[in-house]
């Protein structure tokens, strides 16, 4: 292949090219993934441990370790809320997994989810200010099958050290009782990114994708295809920040979900399906293109496409639907199969189209107003705050059918977010602290400026190298060679 200045910012202009568009946006999903596993070897992962407390001589070994710290541990042990102020306890997340729905790809074995773990970790300290650390664990029993009770008892056992957990890849149906469970059990906030963090910016974007189609929540007619942890939470996050379920039908695989599904129903892991079945689609309709006409919405989070959801579906919705279509690494449909098909706006989980549905916009921001107000869980109505305060970000800086939902780059949102979902904290009862909205503001900015910060310092004076170009290069070349 041809020598060239290839960065990740150039990269659609590159593949565009040479490639129809099938052909760059399969391309370009194999560049990353081998991108990926080169600089992951070229890093050796992605997190690493630094002190925050300086060595100022000898003697400052004495002062943080023994003898010293004898009297941190004395007043923690009288006052175990000091463990807050005398530690890093206050900013510090546990990324707990089993591994056993690790993305698409499934059971990875309970090392396999450590580079999403990591990853994770990586994104809350760079977007939220936060340290955080993955706690990939083995809740197998001896058949070999996942124990949720384990991982319970894992994070009950170990939340003394932390402000937060966040639950990941946690298959079906076991992550229903983990989550529900620990947010009861556990005096820190337990946080599920894959069903509650997925449900918020879902909700944040549905919120202003239906200002500017000039529609309301309460009103519109939404179906849902597939019934995971994922979809089933933003369903009822919808229907709690007042979505009418009478107009709501969702589907799984075996068809929608109404009060006639005994399947649903005998299997009490399946609770929370079996509440969608017992609130949703009074008319119990099964067949999905009959669901879907005269839709408003269509909130998709189920088999990768491109072909899940076909164009002559979406052409039987309403006037100005909107279709969230947000599996990954392929949507249920194309954005541009969907607007021709008659969609308003249309999103999906990738970045390089528009109006992306993405986690990361969400959980550093919540984790780090929970955080700071010490908040003692997330409830619904903290994650409800957290999806209008990102729709009102995005609102305030100007939306249109492809800008819905602010980015990733829109550092500006982290601190408007976390100031948030820490007054919802405080109104409802959850802060262990009383801060203003200006004061939580302040101090998510300053750590979330400190976090950048420190990571541009570390790669301009060569402690972070810069991957060489060579590595992009061959990535970029088995790429193109694979879909030429």
């Amino acid at each position: 292949m041809t020598q060239i200045n290839l960065t990740l910012d150039n990269l659609d202009e590159i593949l565009s090219a040479t490639l129809t568009p099938a052909q760059s946006a399969k391309a370009k999903t194999l560049f990353l993934k081998k991108l990926s596993e080169a600089a992951h070897h070229f890093y050796g992962g992605k997190m690493q441990t630094l002190p925050k407390a300086g060595v100022f001589g000898f003697n400052w070994f004495n002062v943080w370790y023994t003898p010293g710290v004898s009297m941190i541990s004395t007043m923690i042990r009288d006052n175990r809320d000091a463990s807050y102020d005398l530690s890093n306890r206050g900013n510090y997340v546990a990324v707990v997994s089993d591994s056993t729905r690790v993305l698409g790809d499934g059971d990875c074995s309970p090392s396999g989810g450590l580079g999403v773990m990591e990853g994770k970790a990586f994104l809350m300290k760079y977007l939220g200010g936060i340290d955080a650390t993955a706690l990939c664990i083995d809740s197998r029993d001896a058949d070999g099958r996942p124990n949720p009770d384990k991982i319970i008892e894992f994070v009950k056992m170990a939340q003394p050290s932390f402000g937060a957990v966040n639950l990941e890849d946690i298959s079906q149906p076991n992550c229903y009782k983990v989550l529900d469970t620990l947010r009861e059990a556990c005096d820190i906030p337990v946080w599920h990114d894959d069903a509650q963090g997925t449900a918020c910016v879902t909700l944040a974007g549905l919120i202003n994708a239906l200002k500017i189609a000039g529609k309301s929540i309460s009103d519109v007619k939404i179906v849902l295809l597939g019934a995971g942890a994922s979809n089933t939470t933003i369903a009822r996050i919808i229907l709690a920040a007042g979505g009418d379920p009478e107009k709501m039908i969702m589907f799984d695989s075996r068809g929608g979900l109404h009060k006639g599904r005994d399947d649903v129903k005998a299997d009490a892991r399946f609770y929370r399906k079996w509440e969608l079945c017992e609130q949703t689609n009074p008319q119990k309709i099964n067949d999905f293109d009959a669901a879907l006409r005269c839709a408003d919405v269509l909130i998709a989070l189920s088999t990768p496409g491109p072909d899940t959801v076909k164009p002559a579906s979406v052409r039987l919705m309403a006037e100005k639907s909107i279709v969230f279509a947000c599996a990954n690494p392929v949507p249920e449909i194309y954005p541009y199969a969907a607007k021709e098909a008659g969609a308003f706006i249309v999103a999906t989980g990738r970045g390089d189209f528009p109006n992306q549905v993405n986690n990361s916009v969400g959980f550093p921001g919540i984790l780090k107003g929970a955080l700071l107000v010490r908040a003692r869980k997330i409830s619904d109505a903290m994650t409800i705050a957290a999806a209008q305060s990102l729709a009102s970000y995005a609102e305030q800086r100007g939306i249109s059918p492809d800008n819905i939902i602010a980015t990733m780059d829109e550092s500006g949102v982290f601190p408007h977010e976390a100031a948030d979902v820490a007054m919802k904290a405080v109104e409802e009862g959850l802060a262990r602290v009383q801060l203003t909205r200006e004061e939580v503001y302040q101090k998510a900015e300053r750590d979330i400026k400190q976090a950048r910060d420190i990571t541009h310092q570390l790669i301009e004076q060569g402690y972070i190298q810069r991957p060489p170009q060579e590595m992009l290069q061959a990535a970029l070349d088995w790429a193109i060679r694979q879909v030429a």
